[in-house]
């Protein structure tokens, strides 16, 4: 089987037969239905391919589509004038990189379509090249926009080049709403929804497909899709593995299924890393490591964002729906690029309550936050991960509290402000990747963070204080009764209170009990 890894050109795909999973009934459903779309999904979820995938519908390349539902579907397959813009390949650190893909897409449709003196603003070009598009070839013109966002989110943390941008894109978008006449279709792509660019505030009979149920499996693989499509790879990949092929699907699951797009709906798998485990048969973070967050960990530092509410705050569609408050509140940006995705809603407030989808994401994610929430020191941040297991694992809750001591040490970090907000983030942090390896559960209490590590052998209660003291984290496990869940069990608890001096930034006092 020839898996399309990376190809996002549906001729490509179909020429050289690579396994193709048939997504042309939702394609001609929404093609049927109406006429200006926009939808978010996070990146390497198949956008590309999906905008690639009409292009050839509306080229009329019945020949691409043979064996597919929409050969039997479509009736007319008429060859219609199509301006795709790709916005995906360039890097937009100044205002001229923009400027020079925009005037590179104009000029090469000029050529095509003709050109006018008085059009000299982009707005004004595209306007020109559509009308004469459909002038010239009696049909109206279908617009495809792959990754429209680009620009504004490599621009995040530089507010004048953003501005720049977004006055650049307004008036390119607005060509849009005043050709409506001569439009067939309208297909824009991105990661996030910028309310205030003009194709969303002007634009306003846009449809936005990202929270549809109807389209909720239109990029993406199901369940139902892995096991129909791959189930011979997924015995290949579990032979290779020495797994059952019963756990290897449960493998993938785990580590690559959960994505919601809306409540309630299929989980889906992240295509790009499914794709690669099946290819080379090993299973790593593919999704993870083709991209870093870094933007995000920016906005996070920057809003003194409490990660311990990252999968417990509330929030409203409409706030879900745009990144424009994520100078306040950094969540809708983390769910629309994929880091975190629907686990609940609740209709009477019309609220949802996010998660992270799969292993793959929330390890690498944290993974990804160690170096920027504890200290510097890389021999540190590098390697302290798994002694701690090992100590914990051992029963050594004397050399586990000697090393979180000394983890802390140093008072070298790169994320200051809050103090409070400073040390629960570090902890977070810390006892997430240990939770990766063993059974950690955590909940916040009256604003400070309770720790609970269970092995085969050995409990562990943690209780942290800020600016008190060990003893009194002690107190407030016994007052609480947090052992009492335990009672009767044959392994050995420890309890351990903690205390975090907020002017040395350190561990001053810790005790075990």
């Amino acid at each position: 089987m020839k898996y399309p890894i990376g190809i996002q050109n549906f001729e490509d795909l179909r020429r050289k037969e690579f396994v193709y999973i048939d997504k042309t009934a939702l394609l001609h459903k929404l093609v049927s239905e109406g006429k200006y779309y926009f939808l978010s999904r996070p990146r390497r979820f198949g956008k590309s391919l999906f905008l690639s995938t009409l292009e050839s519908f509306f080229s009329g390349r019945k020949d691409l589509f043979a064996g597919l539902a929409a050969e039997t579907l479509e009736k007319d397959w008429t060859e219609h004038p199509i301006l795709h813009l790709d916005l995906n390949a360039e890097k937009y650190d100044t205002p001229e990189a923009l400027v020079g893909v925009l005037n590179d897409f104009l000029t090469k449709k000029e050529k095509i379509y003709g050109s006018e003196s008085s059009e000299v603003s982009f707005g004004l070009r595209f306007q020109g090249i559509i009308r004469r598009a459909f002038e010239i070839t009696g049909q109206q013109v279908v617009i495809l926009v792959d990754e429209y966002d680009k620009p504004l989110l490599q621009a995040i943390g530089k507010p004048e080049l953003q501005e720049e941008y977004r006055n650049t894109l307004k008036a390119f978008y607005g060509a849009l709403k005043s050709m409506d006449r001569y439009i067939r279709i309208a297909f824009l792509t991105g990661v996030t929804k910028f309310g205030k660019v003009s194709v969303f505030s002007d634009l306003n009979n846009l449809t936005d497909i990202s929270f549809d149920k109807r389209y909720s499996e239109i990029c993406g693989i199901t369940e139902e899709e892995l096991h129909s499509y791959f189930d011979q790879s997924i015995a290949e990949v579990a032979e290779e593995n020495n797994m059952t092929k019963e756990a290897c699907y449960e493998k993938m699951k785990r580590d690559f299924d959960g994505y919601h797009f809306t409540i309630p709906s299929k989980g889906m798998y992240n295509p790009f890393s499914v794709l690669n485990t099946l290819s080379s048969k090993q299973f790593r973070d593919y999704w993870f490591e083709t991209g870093t967050p870094s933007f995000l960990v920016y906005q996070l530092q920057k809003t003194g964002y409490n990660l311990n509410n990252i999968t417990k705050e509330n929030l409203s569609t409409d706030t879900l729906n745009s990144i424009d408050i994520m100078d306040t509140n950094p969540l809708p940006l983390l769910y629309q690029s994929g880091y975190l995705t629907l686990k609940s809603y609740n209709a009477r407030f019309d609220e949802y309550t996010l998660g992270f989808p799969n292993r793959e994401v929330e390890q690498g994610f944290v993974k990804y936050l160690l170096p920027f929430y504890t200290p510097k020191n890389e021999d540190k941040t590098t390697f302290a991960i798994p002694h701690f297991v090992k100590d914990v694992e051992r029963g050594d809750a004397e050399g586990f509290m000697q090393r979180l001591e000394d983890f802390f040490a140093t008072g070298d970090y790169q994320v200051m402000g809050n103090l409070e907000i400073y040390f629960q983030n570090t902890i977070y942090v810390i006892f997430r990747l240990i939770g990766f390896y063993v059974n950690v559960e955590r909940h916040t209490t009256r604003g400070r963070i309770d720790i609970t590590m269970q092995t085969p052998d050995y409990i562990y209660i943690i209780e942290l204080k800020i600016d008190k003291s060990a003893q009194e984290a002690l107190d407030q496990i016994e007052e609480k009764g947090y052992a009492d869940a335990f009672a009767g069990n044959n392994r050995k608890l420890f309890k351990i209170g903690i205390n975090f001096d907020s002017e040395t930034k350190k561990i001053d006092d810790w005790k075990i009990r």
